[in-house]
């Protein structure tokens, strides 16, 4: 069964974390649907898809005519394509705990991410927690702030491609998983091995995380 058929209808799209959007289907993928809301672009990954309906047009209205799309028509859409095109372009992503990051993407690896934020700096980003993204106009910058104020600076390290293999880099340094959603999360790594991280936390004790539910990493 498709959901093909929804395209340039509105829909309702429940997804993980609790989250509701409503908006007219613009385009879908393999691994990606595209979603406008009268006002943002939607790239949501079919992997945090939870019940998909159709609403009469009747009860919502999207009141903008269809605008520029981040990728180019022409191109089959997936996930990766869009991440790597949207590359050097201002935009919005949700991770986990209410927040969501604005900066840019600067790489995209084989299950992480790497995104700069003029607040986070650079953050290492699990591909599988990536709930959806949303361009913005080139004319804006985050914060409304001048290319001077928001020098782009990626890590200058180079990375590896497996986001465990990466993460072991910073062993023995102070990290903060998933943006610091508990106090738990901030530490220093002690040691990542068969997909577990070791946190040293503030007052010594050692908490254990499952690397598959660590949606984002970052250093203070």
């Amino acid at each position: 069964m498709s959901i093909n058929h929804y395209i340039n209808k509105i829909v309702e799209v429940d997804i993980s974390g609790n989250t509701k959007f409503v908006g007219r289907l613009v385009d879908l993928g393999l691994d990606v649907m595209i979603l406008y809301n009268g006002h943002d672009y939607l790239y949501i990954p079919l992997l945090h898809m939870h019940r998909l309906r159709e609403v009469s047009e009747e009860d919502y209205t999207v009141l903008r005519e269809i605008e520029e799309n981040l990728i180019e028509e022409s191109q089959r859409i997936s996930y990766r394509n869009i991440l790597q095109q949207a590359k050097g372009k201002f935009i919005e992503i949700y991770v986990t705990g209410g927040k969501s990051l604005h900066g840019y993407i600067t790489s995209v690896l084989n299950d992480y991410l790497v995104f700069y934020s003029p607040v986070y700096k650079n953050v290492f980003v699990s591909l599988h927690h990536l709930k959806w993204l949303t361009p913005y106009s080139n004319e804006l910058t985050p914060y409304s702030l001048s290319d001077k104020e928001l020098p782009v600076r990626p890590a200058s390290a180079p990375f590896v491609r497996n986001f465990e293999e990466q993460l072991k880099k910073y062993e023995n340094q102070l990290v903060v998983l998933d943006l610091g959603d508990q106090s738990e999360k901030i530490g220093v790594l002690k040691e990542v091995s068969n997909n577990i991280v070791e946190l040293i936390t503030a007052n010594g004790e050692s908490i254990y995380w499952k690397l598959a539910h660590v949606k984002s990493v970052h250093l203070p």
